[in-house]
């Protein structure tokens, strides 16, 4: 069992879960488990029963979509605060996402049924999740619509912005986006292959728009990006 003061001491970080109140965050508290998972580790797969609710309280955890043939599609990251396997709250029995860690990370796991008690009792704690549930919905659909009607260099530009606004540190060169990432990466972000986005990428440099370090890429003309889409 997890210490419930140890669970506090984490969860009092994670945004989310400020609306549940110092009670209604206590008894979270007593129910989750605090989980280590290191680099690689799998925490679930499409087919998996979906029983528990995440929140993460280090590293982070990159959820996507795995096809029988082995492509990937990544639907995004979960860093500290973050939650994930929230459709398992609306009925969802079973998985349909690989959700894995990039990052050594610490994740809380509390069982949906035990969430659902605490969350009926506490409204503010159940419109913070409503809201939460919603805004990924939106951005899924976004996503969904870039994939579709947008070229790679617009797609690419927008998730170098997307990742430069959530992981984002200052450099003398630009805003470097605090995530590595491999161009194999990328490309399983926006629906693409390696080799185009390593193409578009090359081309972006060319253009003095972006810098790379690395694996580290360093946006140094935003606004050309952004006129792409």
């Amino acid at each position: 069992m997890t210490d419930p003061k140890r669970a506090l001491w984490y969860l009092k970080k994670v945004a989310l879960l400020a609306e549940a109140g110092a009670d209604g965050l206590a008894r979270i508290a007593e129910h989750v488990e605090l989980r280590e998972v290191r680099r690689r580790d799998v925490v679930y797969l499409p087919g998996d029963g979906a029983r528990a609710l995440y929140f993460v309280c280090g590293g982070r955890v990159k959820i996507c979509k795995v096809t029988r043939d082995g492509k990937s599609l990544t639907l995004g990251y979960c860093g500290p605060g973050d939650m994930f396997g929230e459709a398992a709250l609306v009925g969802v029995t079973a998985r349909t996402e690989m959700a894995e860690a990039i990052e050594n990370a610490l994740l809380a796991e509390i069982a949906v049924d035990t969430f659902d008690r605490i969350m009926a009792g506490n409204p503010g704690l159940a419109a913070a999740l409503t809201r939460a549930v919603i805004t990924r919905r939106i951005e899924l659909e976004n996503k969904v619509e870039a994939l579709v009607f947008r070229d790679v260099s617009a797609k690419l530009a927008e998730q170098l912005i997307k990742l430069a606004d959530d992981y984002g540190v200052d450099d003398a060169r630009g805003t470097l986006v605090g995530l590595k990432i491999t161009h194999q990466e990328l490309a399983n972000l926006i629906g693409s292959t390696r080799e185009t986005v390593s193409l578009t990428l090359s081309q972006f440099k060319r253009q003095r728009w972006i810098v790379t370090d690395g694996r580290k890429v360093i946006l140094s003309d935003v606004s050309a990006l952004r006129a792409l889409f």
